[in-house]
């Protein structure tokens, strides 16, 4: 028998070991984002027609009704957000994303929640379980591009949360994730 190699690992090893596997696929993410807004048809906001900001609305949707994988979606808000006003497609892409992480909140409340449990989902449920804290906790998670709100979402759900703080709240904070993406995208693109 082989012994496993992470017991001779020094606290520092042991430290890069946890953070390295989060960072490599952030940034497979990243690039996979990237890539998919280059291949992107340039013309894709004219095939999409009469939906434009239904359009941000039904993409950010879908996306986020994906529990726990993430969808490359930023680009095509990114797209949108050329061709039509960019804070339209904030907030109907911030409507959608409310929208679509309600699955993770019933998944929750139907009591099928399948998070292991880990120090960040006990932190999650403790602060959940406060409405205050709760509503800070939705905002401030669903706010950073980030795949840790499937966990709140999923939990605000399992400890019966009052659906109204949960999209109100997810909303708020996705107003400011859909406000990064769409303008920050437009920074990049104009120094192209």
């Amino acid at each position: 028998m082989t012994k496993p190699a992470s017991s001779s690992a020094t606290p520092a090893q042991a430290a890069w070991q946890r953070w390295a596997r989060p960072i490599v696929i952030g940034g497979l993410v990243l690039l996979l984002n990237v890539l998919i807004y280059i291949w992107l048809p340039p013309n894709l906001v004219e095939r999409l027609g009469a939906l434009s900001y239904a359009g941000a609305f039904i993409v950010a949707a879908i996306a986020n009704a994906s529990v726990i994988v993430p969808v490359p979606y930023f680009p095509v808000l990114i797209r949108l957000g050329q061709v039509f006003d960019p804070w339209g497609v904030v907030l109907m892409a911030a409507a959608g994303s409310a929208l679509g992480e309600s699955v993770a909140f019933f998944v929750g409340r139907a009591g099928r929640s399948t998070v292991a449990e880990t120090r960040f989902y006990r932190w999650v449920q403790t602060q959940l379980q406060h409405p205050w804290r709760a509503a800070l906790v939705l905002f401030a998670l669903s706010a950073p591009p980030n795949p840790a709100f499937d966990v709140a979402g999923l939990l605000a759900g399992a400890l019966g949360l009052p659906l109204w703080l949960f999209l109100v709240s997810v909303f708020l904070g996705r107003i400011i994730r859909m406000a990064l993406v769409v303008f920050l995208g437009l920074g990049i693109t104009e120094l192209w």
